[in-house]
């Protein structure tokens, strides 16, 4: 399974995933690729129907230097 943050846009979710609600029911998406919302203004939450383009969402696609987080503990595995 792979996840990609779309610039802008939704999570991009590729391959077998389980989908579950905070109450442990699974949620079915009905496709192997699905696109989870960011923006938090889909009607469809979890899942992303675009809404983020009319809402002029902005998001990066990677992680981006923050000035309240110490060097070094930034979103890296290695770290």
């Amino acid at each position: 399974m792979t996840i990609t943050p779309c610039e802008n846009g939704p999570l991009l979710v590729r391959g077998a995933v389980e989908l579950r609600s905070q109450g442990g029911q699974v949620i079915e998406a009905g496709r192997e690729t699905i696109a989870l919302c960011r923006c938090g203004r889909s009607a469809i939450k979890p899942f992303c129907d675009g809404t983020h383009k009319i809402a002029k969402f902005r998001a990066a696609s990677a992680p981006v230097d923050d000035p309240l987080r110490p060097e070094g503990t930034a979103l890296d595995p290695g770290s």
